[in-house]
């Protein structure tokens, strides 16, 4: 069996490490892994991701920036995500459609029954069959998300969003943690404050648990 597991939470919350941890843990467990991101995961996803998340001279608009996360995801799901899930591979994703319900529907403001629509579009449907929440107060996943851009050119820092002030991931945190609690067969919460080994092994024993639960 396929499935398809989404990794979320703010800035800095440490979801792309335990993602690459996890991967580990199942690949020692023969299953079949394919680690992924988003905005990202082909050739056209790349280009996009670099619009989106460093900064330039230009502004982009809300409108704008959701077509742009959806057209990246839309070419993702066609060229990597379908014919992985068609292979019987586990797919780790860091970022999909709440991302986009909670950056662009809850903090930016676009209406996010149009949201849905569009996502459906974008992914025929797709949708995580688990998701991991990294939750960690907003201060903190800034704090070290500032501390990551160190020694990185200015022109080269995915850092676009980390721009936006503490007020903004304070709402993206609320936003995640309300999408938490209108779907909590789907959403493992963790507490991101914690150490990496810690969070790892929470991490693991809910994949052993849903693998048990669907083997």
């Amino acid at each position: 069996m396929s499935f398809l597991i989404s990794f979320e939470g703010i800035e800095g919350c440490g979801k792309t490490t335990q993602l690459k941890l996890a991967a580990q843990f199942l690949r020692k467990s023969n299953v079949p892994v394919l680690t992924t991101e988003e905005p990202g995961g082909t050739p056209l996803g790349k280009k996009i991701r670099k619009l989106l998340l460093n900064r330039w001279s230009f502004e982009i608009c809300a409108e704008a920036e959701i077509l742009l996360f959806l057209a990246a995801r839309a070419q993702h799901i066609r060229e990597v995500l379908r014919p992985a899930l068609d292979r019987g591979e586990w797919i780790l994703c860091d970022r999909f459609s709440d991302a986009t319900m909670v950056y662009q529907g809850i903090v930016r403001g676009i209406e996010t029954t149009w949201i849905r629509q569009l996502d459906d579009f974008a992914t025929s449907s797709l949708k995580p069959d688990l998701t991991f929440l990294f939750d960690l107060p907003a201060e903190k996943g800034l704090h070290r998300a500032m501390q990551r851009m160190t020694g990185i050119p200015e022109n080269a820092r995915e850092d676009r969003f980390e721009q936006e002030g503490l007020k903004f991931h304070q709402k993206i945190r609320e936003g995640y943690l309300s999408l938490a609690r209108q779907e909590p067969d789907r959403f493992r919460v963790l507490n991101a404050d914690a150490d990496i080994a810690s969070i790892s092994r929470e991490v693991c024993r809910h994949l052993s648990i849903f693998r048990s639960q669907h083997s």
